[in-house]
Formats: C-alpha cells, structure tokens, sequence
C-alpha cells in the first residue's frame, strides 16, 4: 500500500513550474506523484514529457482530455486550441505512443484513504465537468458506478484547487500547474497519513515567463505565458466559464 501521494494536476506544458514543484520536500519524499491529466498541451511539451518520464515507475500520468487532443494531432487530426494544434506537431513517435497509452482513471491503495480513484475530469469521462459548488445530486450521478468502498476522488481539469465532501465521498481537485486561476505558483496536494493538504509553491512568475520566451518555439508564447503563467484569469471567471458544462 502507498503511504503518501503528491498529486499534481494540469501542467500544460510549463517546465519551470513543475520543476519547482518536482523539488519541494514533500514531492521529492512521497512514494508516488500521481499527475491527474493535461501534462503537455502548452509551449514546452517535449521537454515536460520527457522530465515526467523520467521519475519511472514512481509517476503514475493519468490521461487528460488534451492529451486526447494532442495524439489526434500527431496522428493528423486538428484542434480548436492553437497551442494544443501547435505542441501535437511537436511530440516525438514514442511521446505520442505514452500519451495514447495512458490510462483513465487510475485507482490506488493510500494508506488512511483506502482505493483512492486519480482522474482527469471525473472518473466516467476525462472531460466531464465538476467545481467545488456542483450540487449533490449531480455529484450522485457522478459517482453511480463507484465502487462503495472508494471513499475519495481526485481529480483535475478545472484548474481551481478544493476539497469538499460530496455524498460521503471525499473530492480532492489539487489546482493546476501550469494554468492556475486565480494565483500564479505551482498547486497541488498532498495525500499523507490519511489527511489531504493543498500545497502551493511560489516561483519568481517573471522568470518563467521569460523562460518560456526564450526555450519555446511556440509562435504565441509570450502572450501565451503572460495569460496563464500571471493568472490573468481569476477563479470568479473560471466559474462563470465552466457554470454551463456543470449543468447550470
């Protein structure tokens, strides 16, 4: 049984913040980083596949919907997202063939959580959307073909951090790496001794974008990087983006 989980969420392919986060205390001595989906769709996708790669089998990389996107790409479909139509050109054979052969959702035994259920969006569709305010009967909806004895959820995809009860399950959602709403910084959680903490790592945000500008051939970077990587985007508007898709 695992007895401690770092789960990151949504890094879209900014290295500098997931490496800031990969070299926090807690990250470097968990047992597992679990990463809940949307790893490389953004400037530097090479380089975040090959980083994540890297840690071996102590990373577990849980299928997004955009890495769904990016193997259509490579394999010459499109996009609606240009950084999304962008990064999927870029992607080497074998980066191609790890993002389609990762799986969703994944379930892990933590030690003080029992089965714990690692997805994108939520655990019957990776692009499914749940917020922190979704109401309790959806959320039954959601969970009708868990098993009784998952008692937590984690999940990604929103991009806003939050833990809250839902119908006596647990739901965590540790944020987002590289496209945060609402505080620039690396989000993610941590999963010890049975409790959940959100974690929060503070980077130098004018480094990173300058990083970006100088390492990735994406043509939007910069304004790509001042949009996500700053935060432009608050939770409040988050929420009024994501409202629809939550049945409202």
């Amino acid at each position: 049984m695992v007895t401690s989980v770092a789960v990151l969420s949504d890094i879209h392919g900014v290295l500098p913040v997931l490496d800031a986060v990969l070299a926090e205390p807690d990250v470097l001595a968990a047992d597992r980083i679990v990463v809940t989906g949307d790893h490389a769709a953004g400037p530097m996708p090479v380089e975040v596949l090959d980083r994540l790669v890297s840690l071996g089998d102590r990373c577990v990389l849980v299928r997004g919907n955009a890495d769904r996107e990016l193997v259509a790409v490579a394999r010459g479909g499109s996009s609606d997202h240009a950084e999304s139509q962008w990064a999927g050109r870029q992607l080497r054979p074998d980066q191609v063939e790890t993002l389609a052969a990762m799986p969703h959702p994944v379930t892990l035994d933590v030690d003080g959580f029992g089965p714990v259920v690692f997805c994108h969006g939520t655990p019957r569709d990776d692009d499914e959307v749940v917020l922190v305010e979704t109401r309790m009967a959806r959320w039954r909806d959601v969970f009708e073909n868990l098993p009784d004895e998952v008692r937590t959820v984690v999940c990604g995809h929103t991009h806003m951090p939050f833990v809250r009860l839902a119908d006596r399950r647990l739901v965590i959602n540790p944020g987002s790496i590289g496209m945060p709403y609402g505080r620039s910084g690396g989000a993610w959680a941590l999963l010890r001794d049975g409790q959940v903490s959100l974690r929060h790592t503070e980077v130098d945000v004018d480094a990173v974008v300058e990083e970006i500008v100088q390492r990735s051939a994406y043509p939007d970077r910069a304004a790509w990087a001042d949009e996500y990587v700053r935060s432009r985007n608050g939770d409040a508007e988050a929420l009024a983006a994501f409202g629809p898709r939550d049945g409202r």
